[in-house]
């Protein structure tokens, strides 16, 4: 049994967060069956995107939910249904009908997770953007690359999955606590710019405290500490430096051949010429060679893994951390003891007939 087992989840299918949602849950457990677009939909409101991975451990049902059939198979499926996911602009649900006050006038208990860039509130509410526009609103791509360039975007880690589909899943997940002790149900409003906000809390406590400054590459963090960040090794490879406390520090200055009065930790004004120190010696070796170097130390060194590599990694391996099933892929996570790791399930197309009566 999975921790999610027995409940079901209607994922209206749609880009990036709402996907990601659906995988999540599905991978805890829940029943989760994903309505995606029919040929005769009309706009492409839907996304076909993500396959055997982002689509995997659930059922999905082709409509029109401009159709009036369609949509009333829909409705029965709500009312069967312990939580429902979407990822329209605000308004779109309302106007086919499948709003939250329609929804929970059939189900009550049903828990209406609702994620978008902007909110469903606030004056850009129903304006277009992207991942990359929702984090620089919400200052989180502001300290992202160096210094003297633009910021450079972190994939659509941050907005999309951190900011978003993470905090959709935490509040669906809390959203079914209550109702299963009140009987009712709650609209979540997951927005990205509050999300990745959210995700930004550390910094905007050190800031507080005069800790971090908001010049890109000049902090502990953002790369501007010469001992968290990565170095190009002879083969054009990389390895990651993560040495923040002293004990590390000092695992990696001794893996390096330096002593402590070469290479002070905190010597702030000193860190632009440590860091072409630490740069012109990793230029000496292969990066496998450093990751053969630090291997059993104390250094937090790494080496960077491209995707396909990480797959092969042995502890990586070790875990099961990614599955192969006709696509190399992440296993579900988290783990919990106890329960062993189930095949990953592929995509199962239905009829919305069939899935009706299933959730009947």
């Amino acid at each position: 049994m999975k921790p999610l087992s027995g409940l079901r989840i209607l994922e209206f299918d749609g880009l990036g967060p709402v996907t990601f949602a659906g995988m999540m849950l599905a991978d805890l457990g829940a029943e989760v069956l994903r309505l995606s677009r029919s040929a005769g939909a009309g706009a492409p409101v839907f996304s076909e995107v993500g396959g055997e991975v982002l689509h995997r451990g659930r059922a999905s049902v082709s409509v029109n939910l401009k159709d009036p059939d369609d949509r009333a198979a829909v409705l029965e499926l709500v009312g069967a249904a312990d939580a429902l996911i979407e990822g329209f602009r605000p308004g779109v649900m309302e106007r086919l009908g499948l709003g939250p006050e329609a929804c929970a006038a059939l189900n009550p208990k049903l828990v209406y997770g609702r994620i978008t860039g902007w909110g469903q509130t606030g004056p850009m509410a129903r304006q277009v953007g992207h991942d990359i526009n929702y984090i620089a609103l919400s200052g989180a791509l502001h300290p992202m690359g160096e210094p003297d360039r633009p910021p450079r975007p972190p994939l659509n880690l941050i907005g999309d999955y951190g900011g978003g589909a993470m905090m959709l899943v935490t509040g669906v997940l809390a959203g079914l606590l209550e109702a299963k002790s009140t009987g009712k149900g709650r609209v979540v409003d997951a927005a990205m710019t509050d999300g990745s906000a959210l995700l930004m809390s550390l910094f905007h406590a050190l800031g507080a405290r005069g800790l971090w400054s908001e010049a890109r590459g000049g902090n502990l963090l953002d790369g501007g500490a010469p001992f968290y960040r990565c170095y190009t090794c002879r083969d054009g490879r990389f390895v990651a430096v993560g040495a923040l406390e002293p004990q590390f520090y000092a695992g990696l200055i001794t893996a390096l051949g330096l002593t402590p009065d070469e290479a002070p930790q905190f010597d702030l004004p000193g860190w632009p010429a440590l860091h072409a120190r630490f740069e012109a010696i990793f230029a000496t070796r292969d990066r496998d060679d450093w990751a053969s170097h630090f291997e059993g130390t104390d250094a937090c060194v790494t080496p960077v893994l491209t995707p396909t590599e990480a797959a092969r990694h042995p502890h990586n391996l070790a875990r099961g951390t990614f599955v192969d099933q006709g696509v190399v892929q992440p296993a579900p996570a988290p783990r919990f003891e106890g329960t062993p790791a189930d095949p990953v399930a592929q995509p199962v197309p239905v009829s919305l007939d069939e899935a009706a009566r299933l959730w009947r």
